[in-house]
């Protein structure tokens, strides 16, 4: 299969970007999208050029380092499937791809198609984590947890905290994140003690980050490679009132 691949480039955070195009050749069917970025750059440092800049690490799908918008989609145009997991068959033969980091102002470009995510971080930092003794852990059969409720608090936690769900947000909201993350810690027993403090803390932090608002357009949802359900934000918004009508 051949391809025209239309590439952001941009040297640095404080350089001006732009398009490139280049053309790649004989890409099988079966290859990765990260693996056709590899044989692009394997033939742009034969004939001396600069490498595109990318991320990626476990290219399982588990780890979210692979966020690209791929086509005006964030990760491509396959569903519930992060970039490294999207292979060339799902693009036509012959088809110009347009390739960009994600964009928002809390992600800023760092190289060509690399972005800073450590806002995502920042805010795990603030309020994602519960306070409890280590190397001592209870029996899990010791706290009986209903199976409903065992299976949401899982549910959330599969966010991989890859950002689609900011790229694809008209107003940049990192509500989708946030609200799983605090979720899968709400729906628990061991996170109850500190709830009021994680949601305020947490909501805090994103906000003071640059985040934009949840307008509930659910764009979030529809482009989340786990399928995090936007039912996760409405829980967020009951944490967070709770906690800010106790004071």
């Amino acid at each position: 299969m051949d391809f025209k691949v239309k590439i952001w480039r941009q040297k640095n955070a404080k350089a001006q970007g732009h398009f490139e195009t280049y053309d790649v050749t004989d890409i099988e069917s079966d290859a990765s999208f990260l693996e056709m970025l590899d044989i692009l750059n394997e033939k742009l440092i034969r004939e001396g050029g600069d490498p595109v800049a990318f991320d990626h690490d476990c290219r399982e799908g588990i780890c979210g380092a692979c966020s690209l918008y791929v086509d005006g989609r964030a990760h491509g145009p396959d569903d519930h499937v992060t970039t490294c997991q999207l292979f060339m068959r799902h693009f036509k033969n012959g088809a110009t791809i347009t390739v960009e980091p994600w964009r928002s102002a809390a992600f800023p470009v760092i190289k060509d198609l690399v972005v800073d995510r450590t806002a995502f971080d920042k805010i795990l930092q603030a309020g994602g984590f519960i306070s409890v003794r280590t190397g001592s852990a209870q029996d899990a059969n010791n706290i009986l947890i209903p199976h409903e409720t065992a299976e949401k608090s899982m549910d959330a936690a599969a966010c991989i905290g890859c950002g689609a769900c900011v790229a694809t947000c008209k107003n940049g909201s990192a509500m989708l994140f946030v609200g799983a993350r605090v979720s899968s810690l709400a729906l628990l027993p061991q996170g109850r003690p500190e709830a009021e403090r994680r949601a305020k803390a947490m909501v805090a932090k994103m906000d003071e980050l640059g985040f934009g608002n949840c307008t509930n357009t659910r764009a979030c949802e529809m482009e989340c490679p786990k399928g995090i359900s936007v039912d996760h934000i409405a829980r967020l918004n009951r944490e967070f009132l709770k906690a800010e009508f106790r004071g």
